[in-house]
């Protein structure tokens, strides 16, 4: 691989079934193969995962120890040879033009991280709705430019900016917000990380509304160790929506008032000025849906609201949780209160 100019990454965790399109995917890219290498690292599978991935054509697959995404990516990011280095997961299928627009931007010296963005083949109401919330957001990103703010599903940066930086955190167990948290360290450090949103892959999102709710209570209760370690971030990044803030306040504040609703009337006039202000706040995403998903746009509020609630719940518990849960029961454990304050800086 004389040629090569870059190392593609994908953690993969139980994932015989999707690993091998995945891999299928990146093996025809509309730049020479010879110029990049597919690298799969096998999260400790049970399930085929790696023999998947050697007969769908990966270059090298690395078999660890259960870690974790973080864990598997700093793998991957040790064994890659290309300058730059892409990542994307096993249950997605990169375009054909993903490898050539995600290095795109890396013509410009001073970038060095890139995000792509997801597509989605699903018709369910659900995944319908979970791609348009992308594409809001998305387009807030394309305006900005540069961000703080890359997922792993469709990334890029240079190898040596992620080696320097000590790469991924593993203390984050699960997929959850530990490429969020590496965006923020680089951002802070000064590093240009840039939006592309030509750069795309195929995702199958949550297409019923448990499983949504589900991964919204999970994404809050890493968030609450994110905002922990990144108290800045409280106000605000490039790809979180701005008023999902105010809906949080607002759903809080609807919860306190409740009880007391029912006692006294002139509370509960209250309570429902509560509620219309929060239903205010989810017009502006209803009335873009309009013009591309009807059925999207009059069911976001609802939506909205179950979502708020179960996210602000596993936010809640998680900031309890990291807070003051998990030091006690690392100190139980025999760790030093000084390391678990430096893990936090």
């Amino acid at each position: 691989m004389s040629e090569l100019k870059c190392s593609i990454v994908i953690p993969a965790y139980q994932a015989a079934s999707e690993i091998e399109a995945c891999v299928r995917a990146l093996n025809y890219q509309t730049i020479p193969r010879s110029w990049y290498e597919v690298i799969v690292v096998d999260d400790g599978s049970t399930d085929g995962t790696a023999a998947s991935a050697e007969r769908a054509g990966a270059d090298l697959v690395l078999r660890i120890p259960h870690g974790g995404p973080a864990a598997a990516r700093n793998a991957g990011l040790k064994a890659a040879k290309g300058e730059i280095v892409l990542f994307t997961d096993a249950d997605c299928e990169p375009s054909e033009e993903w490898v050539e627009r995600m290095l795109a931007p890396f013509t410009d010296p001073e970038v060095s991280g890139a995000k792509g963005a997801y597509r989605t083949r699903q018709r369910a109401l659900i995944a319908r709705l979970v791609q348009l919330e992308y594409e809001f957001r998305y387009e807030r990103m394309a305006r900005l430019p540069r961000i703080d703010f890359i997922d792993t599903y469709s990334a890029a940066y240079r190898r040596a900016v992620l080696l320097k930086a000590g790469g991924f955190d593993p203390s984050f167990p699960i997929p959850s917000a530990e490429d969020v948290d590496l965006s923020f360290r680089l951002a802070r450090a000064g590093h240009k990380l840039v939006f592309v949103p030509d750069a795309w892959v195929w995702h199958n999102h949550p297409d019923n509304l448990k499983a949504y709710l589900m991964r919204k209570a999970r994404y809050g209760f890493w968030r609450a160790l994110l905002y922990l370690r990144h108290p800045d971030k409280i106000q605000g990044d490039a790809h979180t929506d701005p008023g999902l803030k105010l809906q949080f306040a607002l759903m809080g504040l609807a919860i306190l008032n409740f009880p007391c609703a029912l006692l006294w009337w002139p509370l509960a006039l209250a309570e429902a000025g509560i509620m219309l202000g929060f239903l205010l706040t989810t017009l502006p995403f209803a009335r873009w849906a309009w013009k591309r998903d009807r059925m999207v746009a009059i069911a976001w509020p609802w939506v909205t609201a179950i979502r708020v609630l179960i996210q602000g719940a596993g936010l809640a518990f998680g900031l309890l949780y990291h807070s003051f849960l998990a030091p006690l029961k690392a100190k139980m454990a025999g760790v030093k209160i000084w390391d678990i304050i430096k893990s936090r800086r």
